[in-house]
């Protein structure tokens, strides 16, 4: 009755000793870790929202958070169309705008910057896994770069920000950004039938 006393007193144990494990592990799992003196490297698969990252000695692949860059081909022409659709351009306009925005993020990230990441999985086109994160350039983040260019919509994955603001609050930032550059006919913006439409009424 001891023995057996004694294994039931150790089993509980470990069972309580691995649930603890498991939610620090959980709650290590949810927060955002601050990878610093990060670098862009170049690599054909790279464009505006997805592209390899350098940190110290190790690389991966980097999706961002908040943002949808458009397509530079047509390997998923179901999402350029969709793309196309959105910004009220042609698929070779939107194909293009991507390519200004792969530019315009490995110009961006010329300098050093940082990474907030989770290293949760983004899925994409190639067999090599990509990590969902959010790239801070100076007091600029790269998904506002790309909206207040016209070169992305706010979409996809919308996690709280690691500064404490909250998600909902940052997109409503990223709207305004987006309003002000269909104002300025930024990117995409100034070709799109959208504008166009506003513009020509009376």
């Amino acid at each position: 009755m001891v023995t057996s006393l004694s294994s039931l007193t150790r089993i509980i144990t470990l069972a309580v000793c691995l649930a603890a494990w498991q939610g620090e592990a959980a709650e290590r799992t949810e927060r955002m870790v601050m990878l610093t003196n990060c670098q862009y490297v170049a690599h054909a698969d790279n464009d505006g929202d997805s592209f390899r990252v350098r940190s110290g000695t190790n690389d991966f692949r980097l999706r961002l958070y908040f943002v949808d860059a458009p397509e530079t081909n047509l390997i998923y022409p179901e999402r350029t169309r969709q793309q196309s659709e959105y910004f009220g351009v042609t698929l070779d306009e939107t194909m293009k705008g991507g390519r200004q925005a792969k530019d315009l993020t490995r110009e961006t990230l010329r300098e050093p910057f940082v990474v907030w990441t989770r290293w949760a999985s983004a899925a994409g086109r190639s067999k090599e896994p990509r990590y969902y994160g959010l790239v801070q350039v100076g007091t600029n983040g790269l998904a506002e770069v790309l909206v207040r260019n016209g070169l992305a919509q706010p979409k996809g994955v919308r996690p709280n920000l690691p500064t404490g603001e909250k998600a909902t609050a940052y997109v409503d930032r990223l709207l305004a950004l987006e309003a002000e550059a269909k104002k300025q006919r930024s990117g995409l913006w100034a070709s799109s039938a959208e504008k166009k439409t506003e513009t020509e009424k009376p």
